[in-house]
């Protein structure tokens, strides 16, 4: 209770720019939480583009295409619609172009604010630590009390600062653990829909035969 007490004493002595600081690290935690959900939802993983890729290279077509069918996410879903786009003779490689662009947008949306973020927290701590800076030193009377009492006050400007960096290398640690995810994401689609390509006149015969009859 004692260490909590002091901790809302030091927050409260860093100023008014802690509660935005506050508000920015809340932000963080909360687009880290919906982006793992829709990203744990969405990515069909790396599971399914390394079997996908041994049953295209066995020449199992319907074996990869029965895959993507049981398999949840963006890339599988891509795949599916593809095959049916080759049963009715269309050709598959501007779909997947266009499906694999607005799928990683949708993947990287609200990945820019935690960038925003990590540049922002250092600067707003600063700003912070400057206000408070401001305040210890004008007092122009340096008496032994007085100047005890500007130590004392610069100790507490740095508060802004420091937490202001925490916040920052929170954000950069949760971007740069989704930006990752995306690269992971990325080369998926690229080892599955060139097998796609690659492979259009075969899944047109079984798409035809098998998966969309």
């Amino acid at each position: 209770m004692e260490n909590i007490v002091a901790g809302l004493t030091l927050f409260q002595k860093g100023g008014l720019v802690m509660y935005v600081l506050l508000l920015c690290s809340l932000f963080v935690m909360a687009i880290g939480l919906e982006r793992f959900q829709y990203f744990h939802r969405m990515d069909s993983g790396r599971d399914f583009a390394r079997s996908f890729a041994e049953l295209m290279g066995a020449d199992d077509y319907a074996g990869a295409l029965r895959l993507a069918q049981e398999t949840s996410g963006n890339i599988a879903d891509i795949v599916v619609q593809a095959a049916a786009r080759a049963a009715d003779g269309q050709d598959v490689s501007s779909f997947m172009e266009i499906q694999s662009g607005v799928t990683l947008a949708h993947f990287r949306q609200r990945l820019y604010y935690l960038h925003v973020i990590v540049t922002m927290a250092p600067l707003l701590g600063l700003l912070g630590t400057i206000s408070g800076m401001i305040s210890a030193f004008s007092v122009f009377n340096m008496q032994s009390a007085q100047a005890a009492a500007i130590t004392g006050g610069v100790g507490e400007a740095l508060i802004a600062t420091a937490f202001g960096l925490c916040v920052a290398i929170m954000a950069l640690a949760v971007h740069a653990f989704f930006v990752q995810w995306v690269e992971n994401i990325v080369t998926d689609m690229e080892q599955v829909f060139s097998l796609v390509e690659a492979s259009q006149s075969e899944l047109t015969k079984v798409g035809a035969a098998y998966a969309f009859a």
